[in-house]
């Protein structure tokens, strides 16, 4: 196990934009405008009574989670069917009957789901954790607590009651499974199908409880997948809306309900020895042991108002990154946040801009957040410090992680306010600071839908920073790299753009800005975004891995909707995108069409083709312009990418690339064959194997440049709903020829390994044992073969006392 003690950014959409100069104007007459539509608007848009309403009783009796319904509170609970398939099918009848019963005590809301099924040997279902049954016949339930279509709680629970739980967000489009909430579920299956029970403690939501009678957005949701994915549903979904949360249909009752008591104190006990040694040079072994005591506390003060709080952390990773090639690429990779504190709530925090992401916090003594919903007011803090100072340097052209070796302040606070269910408005701030180092960034977003096929959102923000005077050495080629001769050229220059970047003097401001217009309907949709950034914009606390860049993008495309045919869905889309700097010198130009397709086997195949003109390394790297010190390169690629299920166990996955890429080391054309092949194997309904490879070729018109190779190994053996034994490894090989690389000598090949062989018993999310090791061997030129340099023994305990 390894302690997260790196920032590993990337952000799967890089920012772009330009002239922030007239933001002030543009941000001013867009926010007027939006206030005034809000108010005029007369469409509404959240959980309906006319979508599907459902009458929750209020009956005081608990009963024990068996999966049987024989208490005497099931006769008494309201019942519904879940009639409709919404998917691929357009709210056609459901092809199998399910019903679902519901009633409420004062302290939680119960479901009993009934799923029959004609053919109960073709049900799917696995021992598996967590959110990882997706695939299997499952029962769901999707609730919005406030009915305003902002966040909505999802509980999905198979056969045999593995959970899944997530958030959705309408705001920013997502659903993050991150959140894992402690509540209750038993499956079973019976001779007619399967049969599901579930409580959900009134304690997991916020909700406001001064309310007599609750009124939830509710929908209920049976997924049964054979030949395709059929998506059952209590009600009707109008695909001629884009928004998800606004065709709930409507719970009424909770008579009385409240959160009750919400405190939940979670000590953990983390303990760990680590040895590493420098291989290259012969060094013996360094051993390290660390037994850490910590606390974290969740605290519901209000029914709409949380606290939590952490002293002494655990934010080691119990679960291995997916790996990742860093190979011919300029920008920094990321890795997603996977640590419970910064999760809980964490969609509080959401803007459109990724000015927020929580893994650039690498390893706090303590930190406390705040999280608060009440009536239109959404409110959120973070406060943690860190042991170190890490962070992103972005450009246009590359980015790279600077480490400071100082403790770090970070804080971020935001506030949105929903004057209607059209209309939103809100601000964000971050704070990161050290000795001699800072980041502010403070920030306003609004989201506006006029129509239930139109959305608009914009959001600008503003930072200031200060780095260390000798901050641009870190990233010298040498210690006098400011001495360097202004002739001086690609790979003989030890000025980069990381030192251009980073040498500054006093304080340094900039803007960044951006906005986005969507327009979809059944059959089309269109779409228009502009971002602009600032060659002095930083938001060090989030993922902003390009500055001093400007983009613009537009795009659409088509759906149909076959009948009676193998491909139950078609889209044909495509794009078209140009990048210029901040001084209106272009850096790129790309179009792009594609089509995808779903249909039988539970298949999704894509294919599609770009076209773009991009510029490469600078020549001169000591000078930051573009046009005349950059070398400009076409481009035609094509892709193709599917998945499908040609039996209930096994799922097939294929990703490929080829085409002209940029030869970045050496700023010269080059072609990429990229091939990346996974599997999904259900050996046993417990023994799970996921298997991927990728594998990356570069070739020069001299040859091959290098050949890359990563393979990532998965078994995952469920002993229990509640106990795992996980063994994983991750595989890379890098062969390159030296021989064809004009300004450096890299090794002619690289290795390196990961294993991790970990068992763990979950009583709940919080409440774990963990008992793992983990080693590392690594081998280049200097060393003849694969050598272990590192091995660690982990253990963890930890409880959660619910009070």
């Amino acid at each position: 196990m390894k302690v997260i003690n790196n920032l590993i950014p990337t952000n799967s959409f890089a920012p772009i934009n330009r002239l922030t100069q007239t933001c002030e104007r543009t941000c001013g007459a867009i926010l007027i405008l939006a206030l005034l539509s809000s108010v005029l608007s007369f469409a509404a848009f959240a959980g309906s009574s006319q979508q599907f309403h459902l009458d929750i009783p209020t009956i005081n009796e608990d009963i024990e989670m068996d999966g049987d319904f024989n208490e005497s509170a099931w006769q008494h609970a309201t019942e519904v069917m879940l009639r409709y398939e919404t998917s691929p099918g357009e709210n056609t009848a459901a092809p199998v009957i399910t019903t679902a019963k519901v009633y409420a005590s004062n302290t939680s809301l119960y479901f009993a789901f009934t799923a029959h099924d004609p053919n109960p040997d073709n049900i799917r279902a696995n021992l598996r954790d967590r959110d990882k049954s997706w695939g299997d016949d499952m029962v769901g339930i999707k609730l919005d607590t406030f009915n305003n279509a902002r966040l909505a709680y999802q509980f999905f629970i198979n056969p045999y009651g593995a959970q899944s739980d997530s958030i959705e967000n309408e705001l920013t489009g997502q659903e993050s499974d991150a959140w894992d909430g402690i509540w209750y579920s038993k499956g079973k299956l019976t001779k007619n199908g399967f049969q599901v029970e579930v409580q959900l403690p009134l304690r997991l939501f916020n909700f406001d409880d001064s309310n007599p009678i609750q009124t939830w957005g509710i929908e209920l949701i049976r997924f049964y997948p054979r030949n395709e994915t059929h998506r059952l549903s209590t009600h009707k979904i109008n695909r001629n809306v884009s928004c998800q949360l606004c065709q709930l249909g409507i719970a009424s009752g909770l008579a009385g309900a409240t959160q009750g008591k919400d405190l939940q104190l979670t000590p953990s006990i983390v303990a760990n020895q680590s040895q590493q040694r420098d291989v290259a040079q012969a060094q013996p072994w360094s051993d390290e042991s660390n037994v850490d005591v910590g606390l974290d506390l969740r605290w519901g003060i209000t029914p709409t108002t949380l606290l939590n709080a952490t002293i002494n952390p655990d934010f080691s990773q119990v679960e291995a990154d997916a790996g990742q090639l860093d190979v011919n690429n300029t920008f920094a990779l990321f890795f997603p946040e996977k640590r419970a504190f910064f999760l809980d709530n964490k969609d509080y925090f959401d803007t459109q801009l990724d000015l927020l992401h929580t893994r650039n916090i690498s390893s706090p003594d303590y930190g406390v957040k705040l999280t608060s919903k009440t009536d239109n007011h959404t409110v959120a803090i973070l406060a943690a410090n860190d042991t170190q100072t890490q962070f992103l340097v972005p450009g246009n052209l590359s980015s790279d992680v600077a480490i400071l070796d100082q403790q770090s302040h970070n804080m971020a606070a935001r506030y949105r306010f929903d004057p209607s269910r059209e209309f939103s408005i809100g601000g964000l701030v971050t704070l990161k600071q050290a000795d001699d180092y800072h980041n502010y960034v403070a920030s306003v977003d609004i989201k506006y839908q006029p129509t239930k096929q139109d959305t608009f959102t914009a959001q600008f923000a503003h930072s200031q920073t200060a780095y260390p005077d000798d901050l641009f050495t870190k990233f010298c080629n040498t210690d006098d790299c400011l001495q360097q001769s202004e002739q001086c050229e690609f790979g003989d220059c030890n000025i980069n753009e990381r030192v251009l970047r980073t040498h500054k003097d006093d304080n340094f401001n900039d803007s960044m800005y951006a906005i986005s217009y969507q327009h979809e309907r059944r059959n089309w949709y269109a779409s228009t975004h502009y971002e602009s950034t600032g060659d002095d914009f930083r938001a060090d606390l989030g993922f902003i891995d390009k500055i001093d860049v400007a983009k613009f993008v537009a795009g659409g495309g088509y759906i149909w909707y076959p009948d009676n045919h193998f491909f139950s869905k078609i889209n044909l889309g495509g794009d078209w995108d140009i990048t210029h700097n901040q001084n209106n010198e272009r850096l790129e130009q790309e179009a792009e069409m594609y089509i995808e397709f779903d249909g039988g086997l539970q298949s999704f195949i894509a294919t599609g083709i770009v076209q773009r003109q991009r510029v490469g390394r600078r020549h001169n790297p000591s000078i930051i312009d573009i046009e005349g010190n950059t070398s400009e390169f076409n481009e035609t690629l094509g892709w193709f990418y599917t998945n499908f299920t040609p039996i209930g166990s096994l799922k097939l996955e294929l990703d490929v690339n080829y085409g002209d890429d940029i030869d970045f080391a050496n700023d010269r054309p080059a072609t990429i064959t990229m091939l990346n092949p996974g599997i999904e194997w259900k050996l046993t309904e417990s023994l799970v194997l996921d298997i991927s490879h990728r594998y990356q070729t570069l070739d020069v018109d001299d040859g091959r440049l290098f050949t890359a190779n990563l393979s990532d190994m998965r078994l995952n053996w469920q002993l229990t709903l509640n106990s795992f034994i996980r063994l994983s490894s991750v595989y890379t090989r890098i062969a390159r020829d030296p021989d064809l690389y004009r300004y450096q000598r890299p090794n002619t090949l690289y290795q390196d390994i990961g294993n991790e062989l970990l068992y763990g018993y979950k009583l709940n999310p919080q409440s774990v044992f963990y008992l793992g090791y983990s080693d590392a061997f690594i081998a280049n030129d200097d060393i003849d073969s694969l050598t272990q340099d590192e091995k660690t023994y982990f253990m963890k305990l930890s409880y959660a006392w619910l009070l």
